[in-house]
């Protein structure tokens, strides 16, 4: 019984890297590699979360290559996996799960649009969105809807009622003025990177009216992984705030999770432009250089 406890541990030791490495292969463009990967790995531990984390990353290779029907055929695999896994644990009971299903709905929403089919693409998601409301994926979701559709579109309203830094001004005094919103996150460093840009962008063109805020919001820790409740988090993010964003003294920092899920910002940092009319110019979840994003405040100013 030893022999086959330590055989076992050989084995799962053996399959830790199972997601990185599939996603090295794709890097390659040799997605035949990495489906045997995933088929070895699927024979000798069945169907697991982790496996399906891997299978959604073909979709993903696929997508971004453009090739819309290899996309949607992994996609397709990955979400049916996924709903029957769903039989046997909560969505949410482990980390890889949903990031498997997000993938899987991500991927087929993005290749029905990409090949000319936007209404179908939407609808399909935003019937995803009301059947995962309640769980961690809907922002990534929205995410999604606001990718294919935000741009043009007046943007949802921002909850201020909670603040860190100044206080948010009201919407009555945004009218008439540009205003980028940042979506930060404590733990985020593309975050930080994104600061100093921030910052030289406040410079340049807060005196030609631009406004700046960046929403933030708790996520139930503090450093190092620490469990935290909202009022020890709370005073950690702001220790955050003045330490890594001291040169964006005057931005307010709207704090809610609900901003988060209406503005679709599963990814750390996201940016959102509004011009002077209030209508969404650019919606980039990621960090942006300052060679993109200036050229975009400066279309937004006119």
């Amino acid at each position: 019984m030893v022999q086959t406890a330590v055989f076992t541990l050989f084995l799962q030791a053996g399959w830790a890297a199972l997601i990185p490495d599939v996603r090295a292969r794709i890097a390659k463009d040799d997605f035949a590699q990495a489906e045997k990967l995933i088929g070895d790995y699927r024979k000798q531990n069945g169907v697991t979360p982790e496996m399906l984390e891997a299978l959604s990353w073909l979709g993903r290779g696929a997508l971004a290559q453009k090739r819309y029907q290899q996309a949607d055929q992994y996609s397709d695999q990955t979400r049916k996996l996924c709903l029957e896994q769903l039989n046997k644990q909560g969505l949410d009971d482990e980390r890889h799960l949903p990031i498997a299903l997000g993938a899987s709905i991500e991927v087929h929403g993005h290749a029905l649009a990409g090949q000319g089919r936007l209404g179908e693409a939407v609808m399909f998601l935003e019937t995803e969105l009301d059947r995962w409301r309640n769980t961690s994926i809907r922002t990534r979701i929205q995410k999604n809807i606001h990718l294919l559709r935000l741009e043009g579109k007046t943007p949802p309203a921002l909850e201020t009622a909670e603040w860190l830094g100044p206080k948010p001004p009201s919407p009555a005094g945004l009218k008439g003025k540009p205003v980028l919103l940042f979506f930060w996150a404590h733990w985020c460093g593309d975050c930080k990177y994104q600061a100093p840009i921030l910052a030289e962008i406040k410079a340049k063109y807060g005196p030609k009216g631009l406004v700046l805020l960046g929403p933030t919001q708790c996520y139930g820790y503090v450093a190092r992984g620490e469990d935290a409740p909202p009022e020890k988090e709370k005073p950690y993010i702001e220790e955050v705030r003045q330490k890594y964003y001291a040169a964006l003294p005057d931005m307010p920092a709207p704090l809610s999770q609900e901003n988060f899920k209406i503005y679709g910002a599963s990814t750390t940092p996201t940016l959102v432009l509004l011009d002077k009319k209030g209508v969404v110019r650019m919606y980039h979840p990621g960090k942006m250089p300052y060679e993109e994003l200036a050229p975009k405040i400066e279309e937004a100013l006119r």
